[in-house]
Protein backbone atom coordinates (compact mmCIF):
# COMPACT_ATOMS: atom_id res chain seq x y z
CA UNK A 1 0.00 0.00 0.00
CA UNK A 2 2.96 2.78 0.75
CA UNK A 3 4.88 1.56 -2.57
CA UNK A 4 1.34 2.66 -4.12
CA UNK A 5 1.24 6.19 -2.90
CA UNK A 6 5.19 6.75 -3.23
CA UNK A 7 4.39 5.92 -7.20
CA UNK A 8 1.29 8.21 -7.43
CA UNK A 9 3.10 10.93 -5.73
CA UNK A 10 5.82 10.87 -8.42
CA UNK A 11 3.13 10.50 -11.21
CA UNK A 12 1.74 13.82 -10.00
CA UNK A 13 5.55 14.87 -9.95
CA UNK A 14 6.16 14.68 -13.25
CA UNK A 15 3.11 16.26 -14.62
CA UNK A 16 3.88 19.05 -12.85
CA UNK A 17 7.28 19.94 -14.22
CA UNK A 18 6.54 21.69 -17.12
CA UNK A 19 8.44 24.24 -18.94
CA UNK A 20 7.79 27.78 -19.51
CA UNK A 21 5.40 28.86 -21.98
CA UNK A 22 6.51 30.38 -25.20
CA UNK A 23 5.33 33.67 -26.38
CA UNK A 24 2.13 34.30 -27.63
CA UNK A 25 0.92 36.25 -30.67
CA UNK A 26 -1.20 38.59 -29.45
CA UNK A 27 -1.67 42.21 -31.03
CA UNK A 28 -0.35 45.31 -29.01
CA UNK A 29 -3.38 46.82 -28.54
CA UNK A 30 -6.50 46.36 -27.00
CA UNK A 31 -9.85 49.09 -27.53
CA UNK A 32 -9.50 52.84 -27.48
CA UNK A 33 -8.30 54.93 -25.09
CA UNK A 34 -6.46 53.22 -22.62
CA UNK A 35 -2.99 53.84 -24.17
CA UNK A 36 0.38 55.20 -22.90
CA UNK A 37 -0.17 56.67 -19.76
CA UNK A 38 0.30 55.02 -16.27
CA UNK A 39 -2.12 55.90 -13.65
CA UNK A 40 -5.85 55.49 -12.98
CA UNK A 41 -8.20 57.72 -12.05
CA UNK A 42 -11.06 57.27 -10.06
CA UNK A 43 -12.26 60.57 -8.54
CA UNK A 44 -14.02 61.25 -12.49
CA UNK A 45 -14.02 57.85 -13.36
CA UNK A 46 -11.72 58.10 -16.19
CA UNK A 47 -8.98 55.28 -17.30
CA UNK A 48 -5.78 55.58 -18.10
CA UNK A 49 -3.07 52.74 -18.46
CA UNK A 50 0.16 52.03 -19.28
CA UNK A 51 1.17 50.56 -22.32
CA UNK A 52 0.00 46.65 -23.61
CA UNK A 53 1.46 43.36 -24.83
CA UNK A 54 0.00 40.23 -24.02
CA UNK A 55 -1.03 37.64 -21.23
CA UNK A 56 -1.36 34.30 -20.44
CA UNK A 57 -1.56 32.99 -17.20
CA UNK A 58 -0.65 30.69 -13.95
CA UNK A 59 -1.83 28.96 -11.18
CA UNK A 60 -5.84 27.72 -12.00
CA UNK A 61 -8.34 28.51 -9.50
CA UNK A 62 -10.82 25.88 -7.83
CA UNK A 63 -13.83 27.93 -8.57
CA UNK A 64 -12.68 28.46 -12.70
CA UNK A 65 -15.06 27.65 -15.02
CA UNK A 66 -15.12 23.94 -16.33
CA UNK A 67 -13.19 24.93 -20.24
CA UNK A 68 -10.98 26.21 -17.99
CA UNK A 69 -10.43 23.53 -15.74
CA UNK A 70 -10.14 21.11 -18.54
CA UNK A 71 -6.62 22.89 -19.92
CA UNK A 72 -5.02 23.03 -16.49
CA UNK A 73 -3.72 20.15 -14.65
CA UNK A 74 -4.48 18.50 -10.80
CA UNK A 75 -1.69 20.63 -9.26
CA UNK A 76 -2.95 24.19 -10.56
CA UNK A 77 0.45 24.79 -12.63
CA UNK A 78 0.98 26.81 -15.40
CA UNK A 79 1.05 24.80 -19.16
CA UNK A 80 1.28 26.71 -22.63
CA UNK A 81 -2.37 25.21 -23.45
CA UNK A 82 -4.12 27.23 -20.22
CA UNK A 83 -3.84 29.92 -22.45
CA UNK A 84 -5.47 29.90 -25.89
CA UNK A 85 -5.08 32.54 -28.53
CA UNK A 86 -8.10 34.93 -28.35
CA UNK A 87 -9.23 38.15 -31.14
CA UNK A 88 -9.96 41.45 -30.07
CA UNK A 89 -14.09 42.01 -29.95
CA UNK A 90 -13.21 44.07 -32.97
CA UNK A 91 -12.21 41.43 -35.09
CA UNK A 92 -15.43 39.49 -34.04
CA UNK A 93 -19.14 39.79 -35.03
CA UNK A 94 -20.84 41.67 -32.84
CA UNK A 95 -23.26 38.91 -32.13
CA UNK A 96 -19.94 36.64 -30.99
CA UNK A 97 -18.91 39.46 -28.77
CA UNK A 98 -20.44 38.02 -25.27
CA UNK A 99 -18.93 34.82 -25.74
CA UNK A 100 -15.66 36.43 -26.24
CA UNK A 101 -15.69 38.46 -23.34
CA UNK A 102 -16.88 35.29 -21.18
CA UNK A 103 -13.94 33.24 -22.52
CA UNK A 104 -11.58 36.69 -21.77
CA UNK A 105 -13.56 36.33 -17.97
CA UNK A 106 -12.20 32.87 -17.77
CA UNK A 107 -8.92 33.34 -18.62
CA UNK A 108 -8.68 36.04 -16.17
CA UNK A 109 -9.93 33.87 -13.38
CA UNK A 110 -6.19 32.50 -13.22
CA UNK A 111 -4.01 33.83 -10.69
CA UNK A 112 -0.37 34.67 -10.65
CA UNK A 113 2.03 34.91 -8.08
CA UNK A 114 3.85 38.10 -7.77
CA UNK A 115 6.74 37.05 -5.40
CA UNK A 116 9.25 36.25 -8.28
CA UNK A 117 8.88 39.39 -10.95
CA UNK A 118 10.36 37.85 -13.42
CA UNK A 119 8.73 34.86 -13.38
CA UNK A 120 5.97 34.08 -16.20
CA UNK A 121 6.22 37.45 -17.54
CA UNK A 122 5.00 36.93 -20.67
CA UNK A 123 1.84 34.77 -19.13
CA UNK A 124 1.33 37.71 -16.37
CA UNK A 125 1.48 40.67 -19.47
CA UNK A 126 -1.22 38.23 -21.72
CA UNK A 127 -3.45 38.54 -18.46
CA UNK A 128 -2.98 42.00 -18.21
CA UNK A 129 -3.36 43.42 -21.65
CA UNK A 130 -6.59 41.13 -21.41
CA UNK A 131 -8.21 42.54 -18.51
CA UNK A 132 -7.84 46.25 -19.68
CA UNK A 133 -9.82 44.65 -22.80
CA UNK A 134 -12.39 44.09 -21.06
CA UNK A 135 -12.54 47.65 -19.43
CA UNK A 136 -12.41 49.29 -22.74
CA UNK A 137 -15.44 46.53 -23.58
CA UNK A 138 -17.54 47.84 -20.49
CA UNK A 139 -16.51 51.73 -21.13
CA UNK A 140 -17.84 51.49 -24.83
CA UNK A 141 -21.50 51.01 -23.82
CA UNK A 142 -21.25 47.69 -26.66
CA UNK A 143 -24.55 46.63 -25.16
CA UNK A 144 -26.22 45.20 -22.37
CA UNK A 145 -24.33 42.17 -20.84
CA UNK A 146 -26.43 38.81 -20.24
CA UNK A 147 -26.81 37.61 -16.90
CA UNK A 148 -24.97 35.11 -17.40
CA UNK A 149 -21.96 37.25 -18.18
CA UNK A 150 -22.57 39.25 -15.45
CA UNK A 151 -22.29 36.37 -13.08
CA UNK A 152 -19.33 35.50 -14.56
CA UNK A 153 -17.77 39.11 -14.46
CA UNK A 154 -18.57 39.34 -10.75
CA UNK A 155 -17.09 35.65 -10.17
CA UNK A 156 -13.82 36.82 -11.65
CA UNK A 157 -13.27 40.02 -9.42
CA UNK A 158 -13.81 37.89 -6.60
CA UNK A 159 -11.31 35.66 -7.39
CA UNK A 160 -8.74 38.40 -7.94
CA UNK A 161 -9.49 40.55 -4.92
CA UNK A 162 -10.67 38.94 -2.37
CA UNK A 163 -7.65 37.18 -0.46
CA UNK A 164 -5.79 36.87 2.90
CA UNK A 165 -4.04 40.04 3.52
CA UNK A 166 -0.69 40.23 4.69
CA UNK A 167 0.15 41.10 8.39
CA UNK A 168 0.34 44.32 9.23
CA UNK A 169 4.03 45.90 9.82
CA UNK A 170 3.38 46.01 14.13
CA UNK A 171 2.31 42.28 13.60
CA UNK A 172 5.30 41.51 11.67
CA UNK A 173 7.37 43.30 14.35
CA UNK A 174 5.62 42.51 17.53
CA UNK A 175 6.12 46.51 18.43
CA UNK A 176 3.03 48.06 20.70
CA UNK A 177 4.67 51.56 19.56
CA UNK A 178 4.73 51.65 15.83
CA UNK A 179 3.23 54.82 14.19
CA UNK A 180 1.07 53.71 11.73
CA UNK A 181 1.96 57.69 9.95
CA UNK A 182 5.77 56.80 10.02
CA UNK A 183 5.84 53.32 8.67
CA UNK A 184 6.35 53.33 4.91
CA UNK A 185 3.26 51.21 3.78
CA UNK A 186 3.25 47.58 2.71
CA UNK A 187 2.50 47.99 -1.97
CA UNK A 188 0.06 45.21 -2.84
CA UNK A 189 2.90 43.19 -5.60
CA UNK A 190 0.30 42.28 -7.65
CA UNK A 191 -1.24 45.79 -8.19
CA UNK A 192 -0.49 45.39 -11.46
CA UNK A 193 -3.49 43.25 -12.31
CA UNK A 194 -5.57 44.18 -9.23
CA UNK A 195 -5.22 47.86 -10.58
CA UNK A 196 -7.46 46.82 -13.46
CA UNK A 197 -9.78 44.33 -11.96
CA UNK A 198 -10.77 47.62 -9.82
CA UNK A 199 -11.43 49.60 -12.69
CA UNK A 200 -13.55 47.07 -14.37
CA UNK A 201 -15.96 46.61 -12.03
CA UNK A 202 -16.05 49.99 -11.17
CA UNK A 203 -16.39 50.42 -15.16
CA UNK A 204 -19.48 47.69 -14.55
CA UNK A 205 -20.92 49.65 -11.36
CA UNK A 206 -21.29 52.98 -12.74
CA UNK A 207 -22.05 51.45 -16.54
CA UNK A 208 -25.36 52.48 -17.59
CA UNK A 209 -26.22 49.49 -19.03
CA UNK A 210 -25.43 47.72 -16.03
CA UNK A 211 -29.35 46.23 -14.62
CA UNK A 212 -29.33 47.04 -10.90
CA UNK A 213 -31.99 44.55 -10.47
CA UNK A 214 -29.82 41.60 -12.14
CA UNK A 215 -26.57 43.12 -10.29
CA UNK A 216 -27.92 42.81 -7.30
CA UNK A 217 -28.07 39.58 -7.14
CA UNK A 218 -23.84 39.29 -7.69
CA UNK A 219 -23.33 42.25 -5.84
CA UNK A 220 -25.01 41.07 -2.26
CA UNK A 221 -24.30 41.19 1.25
CA UNK A 222 -21.72 39.07 1.38
CA UNK A 223 -19.69 40.55 -1.75
CA UNK A 224 -20.08 44.36 0.30
CA UNK A 225 -18.96 42.67 3.37
CA UNK A 226 -15.86 40.84 1.56
CA UNK A 227 -15.17 44.61 0.12
CA UNK A 228 -15.32 46.25 3.38
CA UNK A 229 -12.60 43.60 4.73
CA UNK A 230 -10.15 44.64 1.69
CA UNK A 231 -10.48 48.35 3.64
CA UNK A 232 -7.89 47.04 5.90
CA UNK A 233 -5.34 47.26 3.51
CA UNK A 234 -2.41 49.05 4.31
CA UNK A 235 -1.73 49.90 0.09
CA UNK A 236 -2.95 53.12 -0.21
CA UNK A 237 -4.06 52.85 -3.96
CA UNK A 238 -6.33 49.85 -2.84
CA UNK A 239 -8.02 51.92 -0.62
CA UNK A 240 -8.68 54.34 -2.82
CA UNK A 241 -10.45 52.43 -5.74
CA UNK A 242 -12.43 50.36 -2.81
CA UNK A 243 -13.80 54.18 -1.45
CA UNK A 244 -14.80 54.67 -4.60
CA UNK A 245 -16.16 51.28 -5.55
CA UNK A 246 -18.21 51.25 -2.03
CA UNK A 247 -19.56 54.93 -2.53
CA UNK A 248 -21.04 54.16 -6.09
CA UNK A 249 -22.45 50.65 -4.41
CA UNK A 250 -24.42 52.61 -2.12
CA UNK A 251 -25.57 55.35 -4.58
CA UNK A 252 -26.50 52.88 -6.92
CA UNK A 253 -28.14 50.10 -4.74
CA UNK A 254 -30.40 51.49 -2.34
CA UNK A 255 -31.51 48.27 -0.98
CA UNK A 256 -27.65 47.76 0.36
CA UNK A 257 -27.49 50.96 2.20
CA UNK A 258 -28.98 50.27 5.89
CA UNK A 259 -26.37 47.10 5.69
CA UNK A 260 -23.60 48.86 4.59
CA UNK A 261 -24.35 51.73 7.35
CA UNK A 262 -24.87 49.37 9.79
CA UNK A 263 -21.58 46.96 8.51
CA UNK A 264 -19.21 50.35 8.66
CA UNK A 265 -20.58 50.91 12.38
CA UNK A 266 -19.42 47.69 12.95
CA UNK A 267 -16.08 48.06 11.87
CA UNK A 268 -15.43 51.42 14.22
CA UNK A 269 -17.02 49.29 16.93
CA UNK A 270 -14.28 46.86 16.71
CA UNK A 271 -11.35 49.68 16.20
CA UNK A 272 -12.36 51.76 18.91
CA UNK A 273 -13.21 49.17 22.08
CA UNK A 274 -10.82 46.31 20.71
CA UNK A 275 -8.02 46.91 18.26
CA UNK A 276 -7.58 50.55 17.93
CA UNK A 277 -5.52 49.19 14.42
CA UNK A 278 -7.29 50.02 11.18
CA UNK A 279 -6.01 50.90 7.67
CA UNK A 280 -9.01 52.23 6.15
CA UNK A 281 -10.99 54.17 8.90
CA UNK A 282 -10.11 57.68 7.37
CA UNK A 283 -11.20 56.28 4.29
CA UNK A 284 -14.96 55.34 5.27
CA UNK A 285 -15.32 57.83 6.98
CA UNK A 286 -14.95 59.94 3.92
CA UNK A 287 -17.53 57.75 2.48
CA UNK A 288 -19.64 58.23 5.29
CA UNK A 289 -19.39 62.20 5.10
CA UNK A 290 -20.69 62.44 1.92
CA UNK A 291 -23.55 59.76 3.07
CA UNK A 292 -24.21 61.80 6.00
CA UNK A 293 -24.64 65.44 3.93
CA UNK A 294 -27.57 63.66 2.11
CA UNK A 295 -29.39 62.64 5.03
CA UNK A 296 -33.34 63.85 5.06
CA UNK A 297 -34.70 66.05 7.61
CA UNK A 298 -36.37 65.11 10.41
CA UNK A 299 -32.79 63.13 10.70
CA UNK A 300 -33.82 59.51 11.94
CA UNK A 301 -33.16 58.48 15.30
CA UNK A 302 -30.95 55.74 13.87
CA UNK A 303 -28.53 58.10 12.32
CA UNK A 304 -28.30 60.51 15.84
CA UNK A 305 -27.57 57.00 17.63
CA UNK A 306 -24.68 56.39 15.28
CA UNK A 307 -23.33 59.52 16.10
CA UNK A 308 -23.22 59.01 19.61
CA UNK A 309 -21.97 55.81 19.58
CA UNK A 310 -19.53 55.41 16.57
CA UNK A 311 -18.92 58.65 15.66
CA UNK A 312 -17.87 60.72 19.34
CA UNK A 313 -16.39 57.48 20.27
CA UNK A 314 -13.71 58.00 17.11
CA UNK A 315 -12.10 60.71 19.10
CA UNK A 316 -10.89 58.18 21.97
CA UNK A 317 -7.88 56.22 20.08
CA UNK A 318 -4.16 57.75 19.74
CA UNK A 319 -3.99 57.51 16.46
CA UNK A 320 -7.07 59.97 15.69
CA UNK A 321 -4.77 62.48 13.69
CA UNK A 322 -4.65 60.00 11.04
CA UNK A 323 -8.32 60.52 10.19
CA UNK A 324 -9.32 63.58 12.63
CA UNK A 325 -9.83 65.90 9.12
CA UNK A 326 -12.45 63.19 7.88
CA UNK A 327 -14.22 62.86 11.15
CA UNK A 328 -14.60 66.49 12.17
CA UNK A 329 -16.45 66.83 8.94
CA UNK A 330 -18.66 64.20 9.53
CA UNK A 331 -19.24 65.53 13.08
CA UNK A 332 -19.78 69.40 11.76
CA UNK A 333 -22.48 67.95 8.66
CA UNK A 334 -24.29 66.68 11.70
CA UNK A 335 -24.42 70.01 13.65
CA UNK A 336 -25.28 71.56 10.59
CA UNK A 337 -28.06 69.29 9.17
CA UNK A 338 -29.43 69.53 12.81
CA UNK A 339 -28.00 72.11 14.99
CA UNK A 340 -29.77 70.78 18.24
CA UNK A 341 -26.85 68.00 18.31
CA UNK A 342 -24.42 70.75 18.85
CA UNK A 343 -24.66 70.22 22.54
CA UNK A 344 -24.17 66.29 22.24
CA UNK A 345 -21.25 66.85 19.83
CA UNK A 346 -19.36 69.32 22.42
CA UNK A 347 -20.16 67.42 25.64
CA UNK A 348 -18.61 64.02 23.62
CA UNK A 349 -15.48 66.31 22.74
CA UNK A 350 -14.98 67.59 26.46
CA UNK A 351 -15.90 63.32 27.17
CA UNK A 352 -12.80 62.54 25.04
CA UNK A 353 -10.26 65.56 25.74
CA UNK A 354 -7.15 64.59 25.89
CA UNK A 355 -4.93 65.20 28.94
CA UNK A 356 -1.28 64.58 28.16
CA UNK A 357 -1.40 64.85 24.13
CA UNK A 358 -0.80 68.32 22.91
CA UNK A 359 -0.94 66.88 19.01
CA UNK A 360 -4.55 66.20 19.77
CA UNK A 361 -5.22 68.94 22.13
CA UNK A 362 -4.88 71.16 19.16
CA UNK A 363 -7.24 69.06 16.78
CA UNK A 364 -9.64 69.13 19.24
CA UNK A 365 -9.61 73.00 19.09
CA UNK A 366 -9.89 72.98 15.64
CA UNK A 367 -13.13 70.88 15.30
CA UNK A 368 -14.84 72.49 18.69
CA UNK A 369 -14.49 75.84 16.19
CA UNK A 370 -16.03 74.37 13.49
CA UNK A 371 -18.81 73.31 15.31
CA UNK A 372 -19.29 76.12 17.64
CA UNK A 373 -19.90 78.40 14.26
CA UNK A 374 -22.72 75.53 13.42
CA UNK A 375 -24.05 76.11 16.94
CA UNK A 376 -26.97 78.43 18.28
CA UNK A 377 -27.52 80.46 21.54
CA UNK A 378 -29.46 77.83 22.81
CA UNK A 379 -27.61 74.86 22.56
CA UNK A 380 -24.75 76.86 23.49
CA UNK A 381 -26.47 77.83 26.78
CA UNK A 382 -26.34 74.32 27.96
CA UNK A 383 -22.47 73.16 27.51
CA UNK A 384 -21.16 76.62 27.92
CA UNK A 385 -19.92 76.27 31.48
CA UNK A 386 -17.99 73.18 31.16
CA UNK A 387 -16.77 74.00 28.00
CA UNK A 388 -15.39 77.51 28.72
CA UNK A 389 -13.67 75.25 32.17
CA UNK A 390 -11.58 73.45 29.24
CA UNK A 391 -10.82 76.30 26.77
CA UNK A 392 -9.68 77.81 30.48
CA UNK A 393 -7.53 74.90 31.40
CA UNK A 394 -6.23 75.51 27.70
CA UNK A 395 -5.36 79.05 27.88
CA UNK A 396 -2.92 78.06 30.29
CA UNK A 397 -1.65 74.97 28.57
CA UNK A 398 2.56 75.09 29.15
CA UNK A 399 2.24 74.24 25.33
CA UNK A 400 2.25 77.55 23.66
CA UNK A 401 0.83 75.93 20.71
CA UNK A 402 -2.61 74.83 23.02
CA UNK A 403 -2.75 78.26 24.66
CA UNK A 404 -2.16 79.86 21.27
CA UNK A 405 -4.91 77.57 19.62
CA UNK A 406 -7.23 78.27 22.05
CA UNK A 407 -6.76 82.20 21.64
CA UNK A 408 -7.47 82.14 17.98
CA UNK A 409 -10.68 81.28 19.26
CA UNK A 410 -11.78 85.06 19.99
CA UNK A 411 -10.90 85.95 16.08
CA UNK A 412 -14.42 83.98 15.57
CA UNK A 413 -16.85 86.69 14.88
CA UNK A 414 -19.90 83.77 15.83
CA UNK A 415 -17.78 82.82 18.67
CA UNK A 416 -17.34 86.10 19.78
CA UNK A 417 -20.91 87.00 19.57
CA UNK A 418 -22.08 84.14 21.52
CA UNK A 419 -19.91 85.07 24.61
CA UNK A 420 -20.96 88.27 24.29
CA UNK A 421 -24.43 87.28 24.89
CA UNK A 422 -23.37 85.08 28.04
CA UNK A 423 -20.53 87.15 29.45
CA UNK A 424 -22.01 87.07 32.94
CA UNK A 425 -21.62 83.59 33.19
CA UNK A 426 -18.45 83.39 30.89
CA UNK A 427 -16.22 86.13 32.06
CA UNK A 428 -16.23 85.47 35.62
CA UNK A 429 -15.14 81.15 34.58
CA UNK A 430 -12.47 82.78 31.97
CA UNK A 431 -11.28 86.26 33.86
CA UNK A 432 -8.30 83.55 35.98
CA UNK A 433 -6.62 82.10 33.27
CA UNK A 434 -6.62 85.39 31.59
CA UNK A 435 -4.80 87.16 34.72
CA UNK A 436 -2.34 84.05 34.62
CA UNK A 437 -0.95 84.06 31.29
CA UNK A 438 -0.70 87.85 31.19
CA UNK A 439 1.62 86.89 35.26
CA UNK A 440 3.85 84.11 34.13
CA UNK A 441 3.14 82.66 30.86
CA UNK A 442 6.42 82.44 29.39
CA UNK A 443 5.66 82.26 25.12
CA UNK A 444 5.35 86.10 24.14
CA UNK A 445 2.98 85.28 21.73
CA UNK A 446 0.65 83.67 23.83
CA UNK A 447 1.11 86.54 26.51
CA UNK A 448 0.12 89.67 23.71
CA UNK A 449 -2.88 87.16 22.49
CA UNK A 450 -3.65 87.06 26.07
CA UNK A 451 -3.45 90.62 26.94
CA UNK A 452 -5.73 90.98 22.97
CA UNK A 453 -9.05 89.06 24.37
CA UNK A 454 -8.66 90.80 28.08
CA UNK A 455 -8.68 94.00 26.16
CA UNK A 456 -12.04 92.84 24.26
CA UNK A 457 -13.34 91.93 27.79
CA UNK A 458 -12.90 95.35 28.96
CA UNK A 459 -14.16 97.12 25.78
CA UNK A 460 -17.06 94.36 25.56
CA UNK A 461 -18.54 95.53 29.61
CA UNK A 462 -15.87 97.12 31.69
CA UNK A 463 -18.14 96.88 34.59
CA UNK A 464 -17.96 93.05 34.77
CA UNK A 465 -14.37 93.04 34.01
CA UNK A 466 -13.63 94.66 36.90
CA UNK A 467 -16.33 92.95 39.04
CA UNK A 468 -14.45 89.75 37.86
CA UNK A 469 -11.00 91.49 38.54
CA UNK A 470 -12.23 92.75 42.39
CA UNK A 471 -13.68 88.93 42.67
CA UNK A 472 -10.42 87.54 41.53
CA UNK A 473 -8.08 89.85 44.00
CA UNK A 474 -10.08 88.72 46.65
CA UNK A 475 -9.55 85.55 45.97
CA UNK A 476 -5.71 85.84 45.82
CA UNK A 477 -5.56 88.18 49.03
CA UNK A 478 -7.38 84.76 50.72
CA UNK A 479 -5.24 82.67 49.26
CA UNK A 480 -1.78 84.30 49.84
CA UNK A 481 -3.17 84.62 53.57
CA UNK A 482 -4.18 80.96 53.67
CA UNK A 483 0.11 79.89 52.30
CA UNK A 484 1.35 82.37 55.19
CA UNK A 485 -0.94 81.00 57.62
CA UNK A 486 0.71 77.59 56.31
CA UNK A 487 4.33 78.62 56.49
CA UNK A 488 3.86 80.30 60.11
CA UNK A 489 2.66 76.50 61.17
CA UNK A 490 5.21 74.76 59.57
CA UNK A 491 8.00 77.41 61.09
CA UNK A 492 6.33 76.37 64.41
CA UNK A 493 6.73 72.98 64.02
CA UNK A 494 10.17 73.31 63.30
CA UNK A 495 10.62 75.25 66.71
CA UNK A 496 9.15 72.50 68.50
CA UNK A 497 11.48 69.89 66.69
CA UNK A 498 14.45 71.78 67.00
CA UNK A 499 13.33 72.04 71.21
CA UNK A 500 12.90 68.75 71.95
CA UNK A 501 16.13 68.16 70.28
CA UNK A 502 18.00 70.69 73.06
CA UNK A 503 15.64 69.18 75.71
CA UNK A 504 13.66 71.73 76.12
CA UNK A 505 9.42 71.59 76.49
CA UNK A 506 7.48 74.31 74.16
CA UNK A 507 3.93 74.29 74.40
CA UNK A 508 2.66 74.73 70.83
CA UNK A 509 -0.78 76.93 71.06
Amino acid sequence: MFNKIIKRANRKGSKADVNEPASYGYPGGGGGGLRNSGSVSTSNVTVNHSSRSTVTSTAGNSQQQQSTNQNSNNNNTVTSDIVEFLPLFRDVAVSDRQNLFLRKLQLCCILFDFSDMLRLVREKETKRVTLLELVDFIQSGSGKITENVQEELIRMVSINIFRCLPPASHENTGSETNDPDEDEPYLEPAWLHLQIVYELLLRYIVSSDTDTKIAKRYIDHSFVLKLLDLFDSEDPREREYLKTILHRIYGKFMVHRPFIRKAINNIFYRFIFETERHSGIGELLEILGSIINGFALPMKEEHKLFLVRALIPLHKPKSVGLYHQQLSYCITQFVEKDYKLADTVIRGLLKYWPVTNCQKEVLFLNELEEVLEATQSPEFQRCMVPLFRQIGRCLNSSHFQVAERALFLWNNEHIVSLIAQNRSVIFPIIYEALERNMQSHWNQAVHGLTGNVRKMFVEMDNELFEECQRQYEEKESRAKGKEEQRELTWRRLEEVVAAKAGGEEVMVS
